[in-house]
């Protein structure tokens, strides 16, 4: 797979104990410049496609899974269109876009078909990406998400109209200071402060501040209108879903709903909530869910 322009030496997390592959921006004619991580599998290996969640990055949702998984994958985690260091656009956040641009970046790097891991809002770019480039989705790994983000109308149309306002009024300055230390502090369970902000308190904001605040709240928007109820169950790649069952962003409700529509999805359920993916057991699970998928698909681990 080739790439340009890397960016500066492997992260180490050290109070992660885990180590993050470089970070790659890669143009994509006609979409803009993306950033991505790579990890590279064992000669031959299939390929696993990872998409973050709303306000994350690749980097922040899949740290814990790029050493598990690339002990049998070849492994790509992008940032999505305006959040991290993904691609910068005056165009309305929509997520078919982030979709076509994961699709974009496939074909330039040639990966051939892949198995995608969506994430929250990953889980919709990933069943779009199925539905939009099927010749590019192999198999899926669902976490944390749903068909669905709202449920009724009322609701849909309510928040969908409040993330469009805040999208259009935001201080930009205010919020992008604010941001990335409230986020950080609740996935991470520490205080960030200039004082003490602690190596990954200090990455986590490193990471965040490049956000778009436009995009954020354009996202909201369309994660609020987003349903793929009327066609979730014309799936027909093998598809593992993983319930967060605690969860309180995404019900477990709604993504048992998602799991029981697509045909003969094989389901997971975990203890844990909407930040299961700051959890060290997590690559485990995920790199469990994958081989599920890949031994389906007949192929070796």
């Amino acid at each position: 797979m080739g790439l340009a322009d890397p960016a500066p030496e492997e992260l180490d997390i050290h109070d992660l104990g885990m180590r993050l592959p470089e970070g790659q921006h890669l143009r994509l004619p006609g979409r803009g410049t993306t950033y991505l991580r790579v990890a590279e599998g064992p000669p031959g290996a299939p390929t696993v496609l990872l998409i973050h969640g709303w306000l994350a990055s690749g980097g922040l949702n899949w740290v814990r899974c790029f050493e598990p998984l690339q002990q049998h994958f070849n492994v790509i985690a992008p940032d999505m269109r305006g959040h991290a260091r993904g691609i910068r656009s005056r165009r309305r956040f929509r997520l078919a876009d982030c979709a076509d641009d994961a699709a974009a970046m496939l074909r330039k790097l040639r990966t051939g078909p892949v198995i995608v891991v969506g994430y929250s809002m990953g889980g919709p770019i990933a069943q779009l990406l199925w539905k939009r480039h099927h010749e590019l989705v192999e198999g899926m790994v669902l976490i944390a998400t749903g068909c669905e983000f709202v449920p009724g109308n009322r609701e849909r149309y309510a928040l969908a109209a409040i993330a469009s306002v805040a999208a259009g009024t935001t201080q930009v300055g205010a919020v992008a200071s604010w941001a990335p230390a409230f986020i950080t502090r609740r996935l991470f369970g520490m205080e960030v402060s200039r004082a003490n902000p602690g190596a990954v308190g200090k990455w986590a904001r490193e990471e965040m501040s490049h956000h778009s605040i436009r995009v954020v709240f354009e996202a909201v928007h369309s994660l609020a209108t987003y349903s793929s109820k009327h066609w979730i169950s014309d799936i027909d790649v093998p598809t593992s879903v993983i319930i967060t069952e605690t969860d309180r962003a995404v019900s477990p409700e709604a993504q048992l709903r998602l799991a029981m529509a697509i045909r003969d999805a094989h389901i997971n359920r975990i203890h844990d909530g909407h930040t299961a993916c700051i959890n060290r057991d997590f690559g485990r699970k995920v790199t469990n869910a994958c081989l599920d998928v890949n031994a389906r698909l007949g192929n070796g681990s």
